[in-house]
């Protein structure tokens, strides 16, 4: 399933350029990862949702911006063409405004967005030191165990039977999958050590959501399409 087009000509109009600012450093992360990398948009309540999905954690990255109007309602877009467009922003009446790029048609994960309600909070989660310090040691394990690997066995298929085995891993009884706080680092939304405010999780139907002030990250729980919709979170 695929977003409608936006009208020609229209724009979004950020609250400030700070909330421009950091989604533009979410991009430019998003698309480190995959220089074809697409987005999608949707506007409600004043705020745009901006969804995207790094290749290889398996997961959905949110981050979200203050809007001064509604502007788009639905629409994806190249992630490196919105990138452009955020920086070539133009300030106006407090705000920025932003003209966006044609709309793309998007890969099948642009259909099947999380439920924008009924989530629960788990408990359980650690604060972002702890998540930090748990990522930081499946990346050591994995160091160490693709170096004892003897030459023969030195594949591509065998590294990433490594890496699936220790990312499929949990964080402690949450049931998150650690792929999804790697995913949570790499994309900036654990933040900085003296950071206080702590991740939080969620559940809804067959979603688990990281959520902290930088962004989320949301990975499905299981194989069937439990709670699926295509209205954001």
């Amino acid at each position: 399933m695929t977003a409608p087009d936006p009208l020609p000509g229209r724009q979004l109009r950020f609250a400030d350029a700070g909330e421009a600012a950091g989604l533009a450093a979410f991009l430019a992360r998003l698309i480190h990862y995959d220089r074809a990398a697409v987005v999608r948009l949707q506007t409600g309540g004043g705020v745009l949702a901006v969804f995207g999905r790094p290749p290889s954690f398996e997961v959905l990255a949110i981050r979200t911006a203050r809007l001064l109007d509604e502007g788009v309602s639905d629409v994806t877009v190249s992630a490196g063409q919105f990138a452009d467009a955020v920086d070539a922003g133009t300030s106006s009446g407090g705000g920025l405004v932003v003209d966006l790029p044609p709309g793309v048609t998007g890969p099948p994960w642009t259909g099947v967005l999380p439920p924008r309600g009924g989530w629960r909070r788990v408990a359980g989660m650690p604060d972002a030191a702890a998540a930090r310090g748990a990522v930081g040691a499946a990346v050591a394990e994995f160091r160490s165990r693709d170096e004892a690997l003897p030459e023969q066995r030195r594949t591509r298929a065998e590294r990433d039977r490594i890496g699936r085995e220790i990312w499929s891993r949990t964080l402690g009884e949450t049931g998150l999958p650690l792929r999804a706080v790697h995913a949570a680092q790499s994309l900036g939304f654990l933040g900085a050590a003296s950071v206080a405010e702590p991740p939080v999780l969620f559940a809804a139907g067959g979603w688990l959501r990281l959520w902290t002030p930088y962004g989320s990250v949301v990975v499905r729980t299981g194989g069937a399409m439990v709670g699926l919709s295509v209205t954001p979170a």
